[in-house]
This record gives C-alpha cells, sequence and structure tokens, in this order.
C-alpha cells in the first residue's frame, strides 16, 4: 500500500469517526426508544388518617355549596336602553330544602340578576329575599326542588380556638369547587367594609380565601359550617395568608329574619349613648360602664326603668345610670354594649346591671326590635 492508499484510508477512517460521534446520541436515543415501557408503579398504601378526613368532608359538604354569577345594569352612553352585563361570580350555602340560599351582601349588591349554579349542574334564577350590609349577609331563593338541594350541616362558631383546623370551598376566580385548607388564624377580628363601615366579630382564618370565595362555607374538621368567608386583606387584591368569615352564630341568628323580614331586625334597648360624651364623665368619676344620656320614651329601657342624664334648673349635670354588665358580662364602652346585644334577637330579657347615684341595682329589659340603628 503506498502512501497516497493509506492517507486515504485514514481519511476515511477519520470520517467515519466523527460520523460516528455524530450519530452517537441519537443512535442512543433509537435504542432506549425502542426499549422504553411504562414505569412500574409503586403501591401507595392507604392515605393518610387526615388525607381521608379531608376527602370526606369535601364530598359531603360540596353539595351544599352554590356558585352564583350575576349581571348589573349598564346604561349605553349612547342611548337610554337599560342592558345587562356580566357583573362577577360568588359563592353561596344551601341554607334549606325550601331554596334559600346564603352569601355576602357584597356578592349580590347592585346586582340586575343573579344565577346559582348546584353542585348537579344545574343552573336557577335567584330572587333576592333579603340582605343585612351591616352583616355582610344576603339571602337569594331558587327553584330547585328540595330533593335537589342539600343544606349545609351548621355548626357553632363561639367555642372555636385558635389553632383549629377549617377548610373553605368556593368558587375563586371562577374555579368552581375548589378546597383549601388552613387554621383558625384569630378571633374576634374587625374590618372595615365600603358597605356598613365596621363589621365586628369575624373569624380570621390563614385557608386561601381569594375573590369568587365570598360567600362560601368556611368548615371545621367535622364538615360542619362555622362561618361563611366574607372578606380577604390584601395590597393585590389576591390571597395573601389572611382571610375573615362571618361567623355561623350570627348567620343562625340573622339569615332567619332575613326569611322572614327581608331585613334585619336589631335588639334594641332604647337608650343612647357616646363614649366621647359619656366616657370624661364616667373617668372624673373614676367608673367603668356606659354612661346612659338619654332614654327614649315608650322603648324597653323606659319600661324596664332606666334614668337618663338630665340637667336641672341650675344648670348643673346629673348623670344617668351607668350601665356596666350586661347578664352579667362587663361592659365598658357603647360599642362594647352593642356588640354584646348583637348576641340576643328582639323578644329576648336581658339583666342589666346599672349604678345608679352610687347604688348598684339590676334591672330586667324585654329588647324591642328596630329596622334602624342599635342603641
Amino acid at each position: 500500500m503506498n502512501s497516497f492508499q493509506l492517507s486515504r484510508l485514514l481519511f476515511w477512517a477519520a470520517i467515519l469517526f466523527l460520523a460516528s460521534l455524530a450519530l452517537k446520541p441519537w443512535l442512543e436515543d433509537l435504542f432506549v426508544s425502542m426499549q422504553a415501557e411504562p414505569r412500574p408503579v409503586a403501591a401507595r398504601g392507604a392515605l393518610a388518617d387526615d388525607e381521608q378526613a379531608t376527602i370526606e368532608i369535601f364530598r359531603t359538604a360540596s353539595p351544599s355549596v352554590a356558585y352564583i354569577a350575576t349581571t348589573a345594569p349598564l346604561t349605553s352612553p349612547w342611548s337610554r336602553n337599560l342592558t345587562q352585563v356580566r357583573r362577577g361570580t360568588g359563592s353561596g350555602v344551601v341554607w334549606d330544602r325550601d331554596g334559600h340560599i346564603v352569601t355576602n351582601w357584597h356578592v349580590i349588591e347592585e346586582a340586575r340578576t343573579a344565577r346559582v349554579g348546584l353542585a348537579d349542574g344545574r343552573t336557577y334564577n335567584a330572587r333576592f329575599i333579603g340582605a343585612s350590609p351591616e352583616h355582610d349577609l344576603a339571602v337569594l331563593r331558587i327553584g330547585a326542588s328540595a330533593a335537589r338541594l342539600q343544606p349545609a350541616i351548621i355548626g357553632a362558631s363561639g367555642d372555636l380556638s385558635v389553632g383549629q383546623k377549617v377548610l373553605a370551598i368556593g368558587n375563586p376566580f371562577g374555579f368552581d369547587y375548589s378546597l383549601t385548607t388552613g387554621v383558625v388564624s384569630a378571633l374576634d377580628r374587625t374590618i372595615m367594609s365600603e358597605l356598613a363601615g365596621e363589621v365586628h366579630g369575624l373569624i380570621q382564618t390563614d385557608a386561601a380565601v381569594n375573590p369568587g370565595n365570598s360567600g362560601g362555607p368556611l368548615l371545621d374538621s367535622a364538615g360542619r359550617l362555622i362561618g361563611i368567608n366574607t372578606a380577604i386583606y390584601s395590597p393585590s387584591g389576591s390571597f395573601s395568608g389572611i382571610g375573615f368569615a362571618v361567623p355561623v352564630d350570627t348567620v343562625n341568628r340573622v339569615v332567619p329574619q332575613l326569611i322572614a323580614h327581608g331585613e334585619y331586625v336589631r335588639p334594641r334597648l332604647g337608650i343612647f349613648g357616646d363614649d366621647d360624651i359619656g366616657g370624661p364623665v364616667l373617668e372624673e368619676l373614676g367608673l367603668d360602664g356606659v354612661l346612659v344620656l338619654r332614654v327614649e320614651p315608650q322603648s324597653p329601657a323606659d319600661r324596664a326603668g332606666l334614668q337618663g342624664t338630665r340637667i336641672t334648673g341650675s344648670g348643673d349635670i346629673v348623670p344617668g345610670d351607668v350601665i356596666q354588665r350586661l347578664d352579667g358580662e362587663p361592659v365598658t364602652s357603647m360599642r362594647e354594649l352593642i356588640d354584646s346585644l348583637e348576641r340576643y334577637s328582639a323578644g329576648d330579657t336581658v339583666t342589666l346591671d346599672v349604678l345608679r347615684n352610687g347604688t348598684q341595682k339590676s334591672l330586667e329589659v324585654t329588647l324591642g326590635g328596630s329596622y334602624g340603628d342599635l342603641d
């Protein structure tokens, strides 16, 4: 073999070597693909007890959750024709087999129409029944048959503890029947509402609550309704770890009145008090409580014998009764008195411990009812 032939042989050997290097990954992929099979599935084993419990809660509670879509009136700028546009979505809770659906007032506020969807996929036109904006609660009614309605199981919120497990079911961003879990983060929270000013006594939770969850249920680990999700605290408008719910004890007191009367009948004493006015007077006297400034004639307080503050003919101010306890619970401000009365209903009888001219008295008052401000 001469040198020319040797050079050609080496040249083609080099070409073949480089070609093999280039083709090696492809050949390996071809070989692997020819051998590819599904991976063997490892046995899962039993679900953990808490997982099984969560799955069961969702299975049993989700049929009690409703999907709410609303439309709002819109007047065209080019005409006087009233049209309807999609306004938003929210959640609701099936309250009873008569078709009543509980949701937030802000979900349906200013809505022209509302449609309610149930877990079986059917949707219904809803009729407005009543609302209590100060509690951010509203009631709708749909024409579904009793057989298609599964009312929520009602729990209690008065005995909740921080750290308890909670679950929220709703329709965040329109993704219906979404489940989130968390704990009770705090109790008796107060937030500001654009509709009703301060809203008191709320449950705080870290279970994710986003737009669309409003009006849906907050459940305990037994699957009982303990609150109606109402708001989030978030600069961005999405969940950031703090959500709030109206306690079910409040819901269970307000909703029957909305069904019966269309609005909330507030328990009422019939007194006028003002912490800015009465507070300095009590501070000067070294007393805690609520100074009764005025008693409305023929009111429950008047019939029970409460006395208001008066001015003598010589211009001296004679302080009225100082309410210090309601059914044995101390009250130190008008706000506390109002919050305490909210636990009762019109027609209930309560005991007021008052201080009158240095003498302690106990007076029984049968609460009246009012659609206006509570006093």
